[in-house]
C-alpha cells in the first residue's frame, strides 16, 4: 500500500473514531480506496472497539483481599486494596500504560541543581470528592501522615530520606532530601501515597475520599468494593465506566468460573494451568505481559533457625528453579536468582551467576549450619496460584539434600496479616518496582516495615544499606550500575529472600472489555488502573 493510501486510511479511521463519519460512510470510503468489503467491515469494527466509550458497570474478580483490610492507604498490602486506592485516589505522579513516569496531581516536577530538593507544582482546580479544592497543604499533610514518629505505614521506609516537606508558593511543594535522589519522583507514585483532603493539619485515612476517577459507595473488607464515576474527574479521556465493582475471589477456580459464567468481566491471577482452557472460550481473551512480578519465599533472620547464614545458603541451593518455572508457571515466567531486580529493570545484574540446584554444596552448608530436625514452610495459594505446590517442590528437592521441610498449609483468609512478615518462612509475591531504589526501599532497607526477611544486622545487610543510600544520589551512570549490581549480589548471597521465579501477569477479560494497545506491567491489571483506563467496546 502506498504512502498516500495509508494517510487516507488513517484520516478516515480518525474521522470514524471521532464521530465525524458513521460506520457506513467509513466502509464506503474503504471500498473506494480498493479495500475489500470483508476487510473494510473488520477495520470498522477494530477502529470502533479501540475508541473509548462511556457507560456500563465493570465487574472485577480479584485474587486478593482480606477481612483485615482497611481503607487507610498506609495499610495497603494486597492487590485488592491497591486497586481500591487507585479507584478513589491519585498521587503526585503515576507510571502510565507505556511504563513511563508522568505527572498525576502534579502538573510538573523538577530537581534543584544538586538533586537534594525536588519541586512539584500542583494542577489547578482539582477537587476532592467532598468538594474541597486540592492544595499544597493537602499534599504535605497526606505525606507527613506516613512519616510520623509513631507511624506504622508500609510507606514510611520510602520517605526516610525526606528531611522536610514545605510549601514553595501557593501551589508548589518542595521535598528536601538527606541526599540527592535521581529517582525520587517515582516514589511519589507509590500506591500508599494517596493524597487526601486535610483539615486543621490532619487527614482522615479511613474516609476513602480522594480526587480519584470514582467515588466509593460501598466497601466491605475482604468482600467487595463498589464505586461510581466521579463527574468532576480532572483527567479527560479516563474513567469511562459508570460503575465499578471489585469482588474478592481468592479461590482461583471460583474466580475463573465467575469469568466463564459471565458473572464478572475481568479476573486477575489466571492459573497458568488453565490459560489454554480459558482461551478456548469464544467470549474470553487472555491478556499476558511480562514485568517485575516475582514469587518469593522469605526467611526471617529474627526467627530461628534462619539467622544462620549456612542454613539460608543450603536452602537456596536446594531449589530446582527451572522445575518450578516449568511446573508452577508452565513456562509463563523466568528463573529467579534470589534478588528482586528483573531483566525489565534498568540496572539488572546480568553478570551475577544464576543459582542452580547443587546437592553437594547444599549438603555442605547444611552440615556446617549444625541444624537438624524439621523446618516449617508456610504457604497458601493466597500468596500466588500454585504456592502450596511450589512449597511441596521445595520440600521434595530439599529432601534429596537431606533437609526435612514440613509444608504448613495456611488459611487463605488473613494470610497477609497472620502469616506473611510474621512467621519464619513462608510463600510471598512482590509486584516489583520500576526502579531499583524503590524496590530496595520497599522491602530490603533496614527501616522499612515490609522488610519481610528482617535482614538488618548482618555485615552484608549493613553494607547493603549504606550502598543503597549512596546509589540514590550517584548521577554517574556507570558508578550507579556498579553499586546496584553489588546490592543485588549482597541480597543474593547474604539476604533471607529466596526469589524463586519471575512470573508473567496473566489476566482473563470478557471480549467486550477494551483497552489501549499498551498495557502497563508495573502492577497487575494495567498498573492496577484498569478501572480508570479501560472501557466497554
Amino acid at each position: 500500500m502506498d504512502t498516500m493510501n495509508t494517510i487516507y486510511l488513517d484520516q478516515q479511521t480518525k474521522k470514524l473514531t471521532t464521530r465525524q463519519i458513521d460506520r457506513r460512510q467509513f466502509i464506503l470510503s474503504m471500498l473506494a480506496a480498493g479495500i475489500t468489503l470483508p476487510t473494510a467491515i473488520s477495520m470498522a469494527g477494530d477502529a470502533m472497539a479501540a475508541t473509548p466509550k462511556k457507560g456500563g458497570k465493570i465487574r472485577f474478580g480479584l485474587g486478593h483481599g482480606s477481612t483485615t483490610d482497611s481503607l487507610d492507604p498506609a495499610t495497603f498490602e494486597n492487590g485488592f486494596m491497591t486497586g481500591v486506592g487507585f479507584l478513589y485516589g491519585n498521587h503526585l505522579t503515576e507510571v502510565d500504560n507505556k511504563g513511563d513516569l508522568v505527572p498525576d496531581l502534579a502538573a510538573n516536577f523538577s530537581p534543584s541543581d544538586d538533586g537534594k530538593v525536588w519541586f512539584f507544582e500542583l494542577r489547578n482546580g482539582v477537587e476532592f470528592h467532598n468538594g474541597k479544592t486540592l492544595s499544597a497543604d493537602d499534599v504535605i499533610t497526606s505525606l507527613n501522615y506516613h512519616r510520623g514518629e509513631k507511624s506504622k505505614s508500609a510507606a514510611k521506609g520510602l520517605l526516610t530520606a525526606v528531611k522536610n516537606i514545605r510549601k514553595d508558593g501557593n501551589n508548589k511543594v518542595a521535598f528536601e532530601l538527606e541526599s540527592a535522589n535521581a529517582d525520587f519522583p517515582y516514589i511519589m507514585s507509590d500506591y500508599h501515597l494517596v493524597i487526601m483532603p486535610s483539615k486543621d493539619g490532619k487527614v482522615d485515612p479511613n474516609a476513602g475520599i480522594g480526587t480519584g476517577p470514582y467515588k466509593l459507595t460501598k466497601y466491605e473488607a475482604g468482600v467487595r468494593a463498589e464505586a461510581k464515576r466521579n463527574p468532576n474527574y480532572f483527567k479527560s479521556g479516563r474513567a469511562h465506566f459508570d460503575e465499578v465493582l471489585f469482588l474478592s475471589l481468592i479461590d482461583v477456580t471460583a474466580r475463573q468460573n465467575a469469568l466463564m459464567s459471565g458473572n464478572v468481566d475481568v479476573i486477575d491471577r489466571v492459573d497458568p494451568k488453565t490459560v489454554d482452557l480459558l482461551a478456548r472460550n469464544p467470549n474470553i481473551k487472555i491478556l499476558e505481559n511480562t514485568g517485575t512480578l516475582h514469587y518469593t519465599f522469605p526467611m526471617r533472620l529474627d526467627v530461628e533457625p534462619f539467622g544462620n547464614y549456612d542454613l539460608r545458603m543450603a536452602l537456596k541451593l536446594s531449589l530446582k528453579r527451572q522445575e518450578m518455572v516449568d511446573k508452577i508457571l508452565l513456562g509463563h515466567g523466568a528463573l529467579g536468582n534470589d534478588h528482586p531486580i528483573s531483566t525489565a529493570n534498568r540496572y539488572h545484574a546480568s553478570d551475577l551467576p544464576q543459582r542452580e540446584f547443587d546437592k553437594d554444596k547444599a549438603a555442605y552448608h547444611y552440615k556446617k549450619s549444625g541444624h537438624s530436625g524439621k523446618i516449617k514452610l508456610s504457604a497458601a495459594d493466597a500468596a500466588f496460584a500454585g504456592a502450596v505446590d511450589a512449597a511441596q517442590l521445595i520440600a521434595a528437592s530439599a529432601k534429596e539434600v537431606g533437609i526435612d521441610i514440613e509444608v504448613v498449609r495456611e488459611p487463605k483468609d488473613g494470610y497477609w496479616s497472620n502469616v506473611w512478615n510474621k512467621k519464619g518462612w513462608c510463600a510471598c509475591y512482590w509486584g516489583g518496582r520500576p526502579t531499583e531504589d524503590w524496590m530496595f526501599s520497599s522491602a530490603y532497607v533496614d527501616s522499612t516495615k515490609w522488610n519481610d526477611t528482617a535482614w538488618k544486622t548482618t555485615d552484608g545487610a549493613k553494607k547493603f544499606n549504606k550502598l543503597a543510600i549512596q546509589a540514590r544520589g550517584e548521577l554517574d551512570e556507570s558508578k550507579r550500575r556498579t553499586m546496584y549490581a553489588e546490592c543485588q549480589r549482597l541480597i543474593n548471597d547474604d539476604g533471607g529472600a529466596i526469589v524463586a521465579m519471575f512470573a508473567n501477569y496473566i489476566e482473563g477479560l470478557s471480549k467486550k472489555v477494551a483497552h489501549d494497545k499498551d498495557v502497563a506491567a508495573n502492577w497487575q491489571l494495567d498498573g492496577s488502573k484498569a478501572a480508570e483506563r479501560w472501557w466497554f467496546a
